[in-house]
């Protein structure tokens, strides 16, 4: 895969993301991949009481936002947890 399907895939659920880290483009994608695994983290967040489904409405916003900049081609961080780096 190349780095633009590599990082579209990373976004599709946690299985597109382990497809993506395991078969793609890890050093073209490197960000997006990061990005996604950021977001799947936090969104484990969710069940929390109270502020859960703020917050879920808030990853389901960042998981579009990254998907849309993957779709483009861009390196946009998403708000508030973008600057968070897993994979180097």
């Amino acid at each position: 895969m190349d780095a633009r399907t590599t990082g579209i895939v990373a976004y599709i659920t946690w299985i597109g993301l382990l497809i993506a880290f395991i078969a793609g483009d890890k050093e073209g994608a490197k960000f997006h991949l990061n990005q996604a695994l950021v977001i799947f983290l936090f969104t484990l967040l969710t069940p929390i009481p109270c502020i859960g489904w703020a917050w879920g409405i808030f990853m389901v916003v960042c998981w579009i936002m990254g998907l849309i900049a993957a779709i483009n081609e861009e390196e946009k961080p998403v708000p508030l947890i973008g600057g968070i780096t897993i994979i180097k």
